[in-house]
């Protein structure tokens, strides 16, 4: 439930703030008249997002035994390595995506294409409906009824920060935003991929070496409730293999430290602005 709730949280907020940086440049360059487009743009993507979650969920509901563990363990490494491409990207990018928006408003404006607002606004908010789907797919496949009320929970919160932030109550920091949930997805896709690795070791698609390198379940059991949490989260599990085991510390290891050094590298950019 937690960690559906701040996926969905976090892959909502960054829709509506994007959508919100797209009404608001609008607004202040007297172009209000469009935003039709962007929210026709928005909600085809939240009904194509909502169409391919149901597809998900209906694929891997459908499978059994054997198929199912290895459709897991794949859609689970498909959607750590969609989630450490969003990392890199928002890494690099953050503190640059509204300067970015606005460009690409001004091209359609100028060039009088207003399909294009309505088509990034739908790629805008469709490429979060899709790292959703993969992401808390995953976790519904598991645990439908939690997954769907953390789902819930998340959206409700984006809704009501929404109305807020568009009536100029609350003010978020993009870069700062970015730069903090890229720390938290590093560690869910770290769970992801210890679980990906942990269901194919299952089927014997990738052979687990050692198949129990410790047991942990006598101090935190993986089907209680603290132990399903941290399954959930960080990817927990109380006696897992060693090709689990280092593809866990490989991810962290790898991820960890490419994220450390941008943010760095981030900062150090930022003081050479201010010291401009």
């Amino acid at each position: 439930m937690l960690s559906s709730f701040l996926i969905t949280f976090r892959e909502a907020l960054e829709a509506a703030l994007i959508i919100g940086i797209m009404v608001a440049y609008l607004s202040k360059i007297k172009k209000g008249q469009f935003n039709k487009y962007i929210y026709s743009g928005a909600s085809a993507a939240v009904v194509a997002s909502g169409l391919l979650g149901w597809l998900f969920f209906s694929a891997a509901t459908s499978l059994e035994g054997g198929q199912q563990e290895i459709f897991e363990g794949i859609a689970s490494l498909s959607a750590a390595a969609v989630l450490t491409y969003v990392i890199v990207w928002m890494a690099r990018t953050s503190h640059k995506i509204k300067a970015r928006i606005q460009e690409r408003i001004d091209t359609s404006l100028s060039r009088g294409k207003l399909f294009g607002l309505a088509s990034l606004a739908f790629l805008a908010v469709f490429r979060e409906g899709v790292e959703t789907v993969l992401l808390v797919g995953t976790l519904a496949v598991r645990a439908p009824l939690r997954t769907i009320i953390g789902f819930g929970g998340g959206l409700a919160v984006v809704i009501v920060l929404a109305v807020l932030a568009f009536r100029g109550v609350y003010e978020l920091d993009l870069e700062a935003f970015f730069k903090t949930t890229s720390a938290i997805l590093v560690v869910f896709a770290a769970g992801l991929v210890a679980y990906g690795v942990h269901e194919l070791n299952e089927v014997g698609m990738i052979p687990p070496v050692i198949e129990h390198v410790w047991n942990t379940n006598f101090i935190i059991n993986e089907d209680g409730t603290l132990g399903s949490i941290l399954t959930a989260l960080v990817g927990y599990n109380g006696n897992p293999s060693l090709t689990e085991i280092l593809a866990y510390i490989f991810y962290w290891v790898s991820a960890g430290t490419y994220l450390m050094f941008t943010v760095f590298e981030s900062s150090f950019r930022s003081s050479e602005r201010v010291e401009a």
